[in-house]
């Protein structure tokens, strides 16, 4: 190659190579130019949208449980209330624990423990094993396993009322206990008399009480779906879960608090913080009195106690009556006075969350036996079931319906007579109905029947009457029924009542809707809670309204500013002559009755021996109704004693008391007499 050819070649080379590096510097300048462009147009174009975007925050709420609104007595004494304090609580994490892990909250326990005893009240230092125990973490200080945890979404409170000084270590230490935090809440506190604590209800956490699994309410299921936070549920809060608690949640409750503040896209907090204080819960006032209610379950205790001694003759004597169930209601406004289901329990075990040994001990106490079916409180399976529930046969209390029910179909008449011979013969398979001890009394007219409390008069002139003479006999009597509030809601609204059990309509499918009737007529065919024969003991006294029961009287605001007062509700109303109701008066009156020896005003009754079969053995329940003044009724009454053999002895005397208490506070005639006796000294539970 020439040296020519090859000076043209570097020169070929030379230009290739400046082509690129200019190529390359051109790039650079439309890069930079471009960038250029792009910056003043960010700068001077779109610098002020940009800056308004930056400035754009999302509002973040969170809810703050309000304070929950007290229960009182009628007169203003307290019953629940709650305490505001701060509280140390411990989130358990699912999973599966590394033995490093179990030792990192082995020394955050014992870490726990000494701010406990330097910083809080000596009297309320927590050892290290008990918080640990409460903590609820699978194992124990020397990580022995213990029983595995359970709901995990569920803290778990390690200590309640933390001192000024604990709070500001912890808040100040926070990352060092991992897991747990400092919640604020209300305290719900019930009086240590325990004063109708089956009717007041009992509270449980949120979390607990949404949980569908472990027994949660629909009510607290719906309202967990609320994202709302004015709205919101917290699941450390406590919410009602029985009686009134439950049944009034939304007044108790109040209104939750906000706290907003806005955040940027970097979660940073970009403006103050606004707060929009909870509203506290309102007060509800009771119908309950709280002298007449402490003398019905003490009144129920100290009888309890004085039927199962040996030395009480035959009529008196009933070893097995372990319960009692008494309800007083007002006659002309269905204001429930006292309700009392016994033995009762202490509903401040439930705070916290209540331990195996609580339980046992309230498992067959902590249910309102007035309204619902409870069992009696036997720890053996096998034992239990040879006793009856709180739901009996109300026995010879409904021969007044009886008698009624005879006189408006025109079975009888108000002159009609029966020869009583002491027993009644029905059926193909002659089956006989005796009164009590086979007494006959001869001849009987319908008012003689109710106060000798003959069951073959019913069974024959009214019962049996009712099947030959009716086609639709069944469906007649239980119309009767019901429009006396027996088989049916007594409308008070509180959760957990049954409707009872109309045991003629099985009679009739199982037997013949004759024996059903002849049955039914003297008490052996329904089963119905101490509320409805309260209910019905006040129409019989009202003469043919049925009232609302009504436990509550008024409702105020927080700081006691009225709200509203609750007003008497008929539900329904019987048209019935006042000659039958003279009539059934008459004989009420004449019933013999144990405890109302000296009693200063006319009181009209009816006793009731309920008996049934319970495991192969037959069993006699005590069932009572009265009410009184009789010429111009007032209050009316309704004890069930399960066991407790004759209702003149065993459910009478207990009534008694319950109308001395309510004349000396309140009064019969209106006027409180402070001459009627009034027991005042508690009976512990047998």
């Amino acid at each position: 190659m020439s040296m020519e050819d090859s000076e043209k070649k570097e020169i070929a080379r030379w230009r290739h190579f400046s082509f690129r590096l200019n190529f390359l510097f051109f790039c650079t300048f439309v890069l930079f130019s471009i960038l250029i462009v792009r910056l003043a147009l960010l700068q001077f174009v779109q610098g002020q949208s940009l800056s308004e975007q930056e400035s754009q925050s999302t509002i973040m709420s969170y809810a703050i449980p309000p304070i929950r609104g007290s229960i009182f007595d009628r007169n203003g004494y307290p019953i629940a209330w709650s305490d505001p304090m701060q509280s140390l609580y411990y989130q358990v994490k699912p999973g599966r624990l590394t033995e490093a892990d179990k030792d990192e909250i082995i020394a955050t326990v014992k870490r726990l423990e000494t701010v406990f005893a330097t910083y809080g009240d000596p009297k309320q230092a927590i050892s290290a094993e008990e918080i640990i125990k409460r903590m609820d973490i699978g194992f124990d200080l020397d990580k022995k396993p213990t029983k595995q945890p359970s709901y995990y979404y569920v803290p778990r409170r390690i200590k309640e009322n933390l001192s000024e000084r604990e709070i500001a270590y912890l808040s100040e230490h926070r990352d060092e206990f991992p897991g747990f935090e400092i919640q604020e809440e209300s305290v719900r506190r019930y009086n240590e008399k325990t004063i109708a604590v089956q009717l007041v209800g009992y509270l449980k956490s949120f979390a607990a009480a949404r949980n569908p699994d472990g027994g949660g309410l629909n009510y607290y299921i719906e309202k967990a779906k609320s994202v709302d936070p004015a709205n919101e549920y917290l699941d450390t809060e406590y919410v009602g879960f029985d009686g009134i608690e439950l049944m009034y949640q939304e007044e108790l409750r109040g209104k939750n608090g906000i706290k907003s503040y806005p955040v940027n896209a970097a979660q940073k907090i970009v403006g103050p913080v606004s707060l929009q204080k909870p509203e506290k819960g309102n007060n509800l006032y009771l119908t309950i009195d709280k002298d007449v209610q402490l003398t019905a379950e003490n009144a129920i205790a100290e009888h309890l106690k004085y039927i199962r001694n040996p030395a009480r003759d035959r009529y008196t004597y009933a070893p097995n009556a372990t319960t009692g169930y008494a309800v007083a209601m007002e006659v002309d406004t269905g204001r429930v006075i006292a309700m009392a289901s016994y033995p009762d329990y202490d509903p401040n075990v439930w705070h916290g969350g209540i331990s195996p040994e609580d339980w046992k001990q309230i498992q067959y106490r902590y249910r309102n036996g007035t309204i619902s079916e409870v069992y009696p409180e036997y720890y053996d399976d096998n034992e239990r079931k040879k006793h009856p529930t709180s739901l009996v046969y109300l026995g010879s209390t409904v021969k007044p319906l009886t008698v009624l029910v005879g006189l408006m179909e025109k079975l009888i008449t108000p002159n009609s007579t029966y020869y009583d011979t002491g027993q009644f013969t029905f059926g193909r398979d002659k089956t006989t109905i005796r009164n009590s001890d086979g007494r006959a009394w001869g001849e009987l007219n319908p008012w003689q029947a109710i106060w000798h409390s003959s069951n073959t008069y019913m069974a024959a002139m009214i019962g049996n009457k009712l099947y030959l003479e009716r086609k639709d006999g069944l469906d007649i009597w239980d119309k009767y029924m019901k429009m006396f509030g027996l088989g049916v809601l007594t409308g008070s609204g509180l959760p957990g009542e049954i409707e009872g059990r109309r045991d003629y309509i099985y009679e009739a499918k199982a037997a013949s809707p004759q024996s059903a009737l002849v049955r039914a007529s003297w008490g052996q065919m329904g089963k119905y809670t101490t509320l409805q024969l309260a209910q019905y003991a006040a129409m019989l006294a009202n003469r043919g309204k049925r009232l609302k029961p009504v436990f509550v009287e008024k409702i105020t605001t927080y700081d006691n500013q009225p709200i509203r007062t609750v007003e008497t509700e008929v539900l329904n109303e019987v048209d019935i002559p006042k000659e039958y109701w003279d009539l059934v008066q008459k004989g009420m009156e004449l019933v013999g009755k144990s405890g109302f020896e000296g009693f200063p005003y006319r009181v009209a009754t009816k006793t009731g021996t309920s008996t049934q079969s319970v495991a192969g053995r037959e069993v006699d329940n005590a069932v009572f109704i009265a009410y009184a003044p009789a010429d111009k009724p007032k209050l009316a009454v309704a004890v069930v004693v399960p066991e407790g053999g004759f209702g003149a002895y065993g459910a009478a005397p207990i009534a008694r008391k319950i109308f001395d208490a309510y004349d000396r506070v309140i009064g019969l005639t209106g006027v409180p007499n402070p001459n009627a006796p009034l027991m005042t000294e508690p009976v512990s539970a047998p």
